[in-house]
């Protein structure tokens, strides 16, 4: 049978994660303990879902700002319903498929440098002769989407 709270401890065992990072996860409003008497963190059993969230949010490159509001619009004092959780999927939707077709782009990209040794610099996005495009903001903006471009 299982306990009803999990020591900080058996979370970190259970879902991968650091102790540290469990605690900065606290810190940040991202996950919730309680205290015993003997002022120990203990979590609730669903706060695992919530860091399992976090991990593959942070794997696919979402910041914990960005995570940290998503979690914000779960339900508090209950489980998040699957309802709740699609709710939250239909808000990042847009984004996630963006970030689909980035990575897509980037890998189709990537192919055509392999042996390339940049020379067909006419076609490469990664090459930017003069600068020419800091005026539409910083990083590799033949990759990135241009503005107004969504």
């Amino acid at each position: 049978m299982h306990e009803a709270t999990l020591t900080i401890g058996q979370l970190a065992d259970r879902s991968g994660v650091a102790p540290s990072a469990l605690r900065y996860y606290e810190r940040l409003g991202l996950i919730h303990a309680v205290r015993t008497g003997g002022n120990q963190r203990r979590y609730a059993r669903t706060e695992l879902r919530r860091v399992a969230f976090i991990r593959i949010s942070q794997q696919v490159g979402v910041s914990l700002e960005e995570i940290r509001a998503a979690l914000d619009s779960l339900p508090s004092g209950r489980t998040p319903t699957p309802d709740d959780w699609a709710a939250l999927s239909r808000a990042w939707r847009d984004r996630l498929d963006e970030r689909i077709r980035l990575l897509g782009k980037l890998r189709d990209d990537l192919d055509g440098c392999i042996g390339c040794g940049c020379l067909s610099l006419q076609r490469c996005t990664l090459y930017n002769p003069g600068d020419s495009l800091a005026a539409e903001g910083p990083g590799p903006r033949l990759m990135l989407p241009r503005p107004g471009q969504g």
